[in-house]
């Protein structure tokens, strides 16, 4: 993902493209890369949130929830192309914004990288050009996420 930062400030302006949908405790944002169909991350709508532990109890609970949301509607919608289970990190060591990071895993990867964490991936090829988001190319797979992550927030708020 670009710089959650830059992501963030864009959204809250209302001028972030990617995102899916606003939740309770940030914006759900379609991934740059969909070099594992489906990726997204969840942007804090909290600018000065560096760290989960920087939210109080309430909100820390709400952002992971939503994360769950996001991952479950991921989830729902990709089941079909192979899934295998879904992976949830919340990193923040280079970037000073929280953020979560929803990677599906799928049965087709190769087997020496099914095992381990995505970055295992090589930068090239997370990052490769043809696997970019593209609005062309995955508008289906987005507004199905979108639909979905709308019924569950529904759901459960």
């Amino acid at each position: 993902m670009g710089d959650p930062a830059n992501a963030l400030d864009a959204a809250l302006r209302g001028e972030n493209p990617k995102v899916m949908m606003r939740m309770p405790s940030g914006f759900a944002v379609i991934g740059d890369t969909q070099h594992l169909p489906g990726y997204s991350v969840l942007l804090c709508e909290d600018e000065s949130a560096n760290h989960l532990t920087d939210l109080d109890w309430e909100r820390r609970k709400t952002f992971l929830f939503d994360l769950s949301l996001l991952g479950e509607a991921i989830k729902n919608v990709c089941q079909a192309d192979g899934l295998r289970r879904m992976n949830y990190e919340i990193l923040g060591n280079s970037l000073g914004v929280l953020h979560g990071h929803v990677h599906p895993r799928y049965d087709w990867e190769p087997p020496e990288r099914i095992a381990g964490p995505v970055w295992r991936y090589p930068r090239e090829e997370r990052s490769d050009p043809s696997v970019a988001y593209d609005e062309a190319r995955h508008a289906d797979l987005r507004s199905a996420i979108t639909a979905e992550l709308g019924r569950l927030v529904a759901l459960a708020y």
